[in-house]
């Protein structure tokens, strides 16, 4: 009998079975790098014709604290220590809760129980700038008035607590993160060698997720900075006020203050015009700002040379009795500060429940506004989601582009340049945003006030947020993730386009969340470019002279007329529904982002 072996015959390889070319790839990356550094250069262009519009003194205005327009001295001292002391106490109060509760979101707590408290700290991101400043008319400044006994309670500490509360949901989403890119095995590797968690969280998982982390402090400390109308609001805008000795240090820090952002946020700017000495020394400031930003930035992303802190061995002392107990304390105090931010969603909550209680009024949402503080909101929140739903449009492209070429094409040195002009960006003032923006597309173009324009000045800053957290997942692929794709003969494009863009892209719609609900309650640049406190049809028909009503400018107008018992209550109301409109597209990108994440890729 004969036995035939069966053979397969050769198939041929299907055509097309092999990953296309991707040579569009680099054009779209190189593409978004190149937005992130014409937008940065669009201000500075802006900053450097008004500083050669008229002579600044740089002496007189980097060590004279008076600032008299009236008497021609133009000393800036003052403003720049005022942006100083409030910029740190925002990251002293921020950064150890912020940190703590992201290491306890992703390392200590079930998944069931963690992702709930997450979207509770990201809804606090929700809470626009405007609805801060409103806070911190009501709460913070009593407080201190109380505390300090200073009348009213203007003050760089209430600046300085009002930023803090501002900048820690934004810290605690990047961290968690970058803590989550942090491969499982390594957890398990010092599981296995007997560690506690709070040693397996010191020794292996934060040294991996260090950049990240970074990173994060880094976007606070540019919306600390940038930050303007929250702090016009609290900070009192006193000129020339600078400490001699430490009790004066400590005395000032209950009684008004300037910023550099205050200052520009301010009149000032309007009466300075668009040519002299007085906006050369506007100008002036606002560099003064990006170069302080910038300082910031070149110093939190130095190279490291010290020694590798993946390879760290931990050191131990005392009994493993003492060991233990230290664990229990450590998770205690970063359980405990977990709770705070959302005690403080629950506050921030409360009060504007009860204070903007005509937002639950259906007529409130699908009304026009009559008079200066009467009717709804409706044509505030056509404007608004217009507003949003562009910038997000032309911000993602940019932001995903830039972020993965710092992060996978870049050498070490060009990604710290395109980090730091990233940063620099995101820490411009928004205000010069505004003015830059009515400068060249509202006057030069012929534009006046459209939702185009408003929606192209809120790219900056939404941009910057979507790159770093890009670039900070992308730089936390496991490198035997990279070695596989290449194995398989992929070329650089196409490793960025089936390993990258899919392993960065629920980080990157975290940054995409973060700098809407941003750009959702910023003020200073639609007032110049886009917004109308009344008069403006609900859509608009066109893009040259179609400006929109905005929810933003409308709580800001309203808030200025405090003694108006019925436009306070119009302000809040029109704050309520802001926030629940900010909420809402915050929770549908979470599970937009929690499906496309799904399991770990690092298990």
């Amino acid at each position: 009998m004969t036995t035939k072996t069966l053979t397969r015959p050769p198939v041929a390889p299907e055509v097309g079975s092999r990953p296309r070319a991707s040579k569009w790839i680099w054009s779209w990356l190189y593409g978004g790098a190149f937005a992130v550094a014409a937008l940065l250069l669009t201000v500075i262009g802006y900053l450097g014709a008004g500083l050669a519009s008229g002579h600044v003194n740089w002496l007189e205005l980097l060590t004279e604290k008076a600032w008299s327009p009236t008497s021609s001295v133009y000393g800036g001292l003052a403003m720049i220590y005022g942006t100083a002391v409030v910029s740190a106490l925002a990251l002293v109060i921020a950064v150890p809760i912020s940190w703590a509760a992201a290491v306890a979101l992703s390392e200590y707590l079930p998944p069931r129980l963690s992702r709930p408290l997450r979207m509770c700290v990201e809804l606090l991101a929700a809470v626009p700038s405007i609805v801060y400043g409103l806070i911190g008319i009501m709460v913070v400044r009593p407080v201190i008035a109380q505390i300090a006994d200073v009348p009213g309670g203007d003050s760089l500490a209430a600046a300085g607590i009002v930023l803090a509360v501002m900048i820690t949901p934004t810290i605690v989403a990047v961290s968690v993160d970058a803590l989550a890119a942090v491969p499982d095995r390594v957890r398990e590797s010092a599981y296995s060698l007997g560690l506690t968690r709070r040693e397996v969280v010191r020794s292996a998982v934060l040294p991996l997720a260090r950049s990240g982390m970074r990173a994060a402090v880094l976007l606070g400390l540019a919306r600390a900075l940038g930050e303007a109308i929250a702090v016009f609001l609290v900070v009192g805008r006193a000129d020339g006020r600078l400490p001699t000795s430490f009790g004066g240090f400590l005395d000032s820090l209950s009684h008004p203050g300037q910023t550099l952002t205050t200052k520009l946020a301010g009149p000032e700017p309007v009466l300075a015009g668009t040519s002299g000495p007085y906006f050369a020394a506007l100008c002036a400031l606002g560099l003064i700002l990006l170069a302080l930003v910038a300082a910031a930035t070149i110093w939190g992303t130095r190279s490291r040379t010290r020694k590798n802190a993946a390879a760290r061995t931990p050191r131990f002392r005392g009994t493993s009795r003492m060991r233990l107990q230290r664990d229990r304390l450590v998770m205690t105090l970063r359980l405990g500060a977990l709770l705070l931010p959302s005690a403080l969603l629950l506050g921030m909550l409360g009060l504007l429940v009860t204070r903007g209680s005509s937002a639950f009024n259906p007529s409130f949402w699908f009304s026009s506004a009559t008079g200066a503080a009467g009717g709804g909101v409706r044509d505030q929140i056509v404007g608004t989601v217009l507003l949003i739903l562009a910038t997000g449009i032309l911000a993602l492209p940019l932001g995903f582009g830039a972020g993965i070429l710092i992060g996978v094409h870049a050498s070490e040195r060009t990604a710290r340049v395109l980090q730091t002009f990233t940063v620099v960006l995101g820490g411009a003032p928004t205000i010069l945003l505004g003015l830059a923006g009515f400068v060249i597309l509202s006057t030069s173009m012929g534009w006046g006030r459209s939702w185009l324009a408003g929606a192209i000045v809120l790219v900056p800053v939404v941009v910057p947020v979507i790159a770093l957290t890009t670039s900070a997942r992308v730089r936390s692929i496991p490198p035997e993730l990279k070695e596989s794709a290449m194995s398989l003969g992929l070329t650089r494009a196409q490793f960025v386009r089936s390993v990258v863009v899919p392993y960065t892209w629920p980080a990157t719609i975290t940054g995409l969340l973060l700098g809407l609900a941003r750009a959702a309650g910023e003020t200073a640049p639609l007032i110049f470019t886009a917004t109308v406190f009344f008069g403006a049809p609900a859509l608009p028909s066109g893009i040259v002279e179609a400006p929109v009503q905005a929810l933003p400018t409308h709580i800001f107008t309203l808030s200025q007329d405090s003694g108006d018992p019925q436009a306070v209550t119009q302000a809040w109301g029109s704050a309520m529904v802001l926030v629940i409109i900010t909420a809402v597209l915050l929770s549908a990108a979470v599970a937009l982002r929690n499906r496309f994440e799904g399991e770990r890729w690092t298990t």
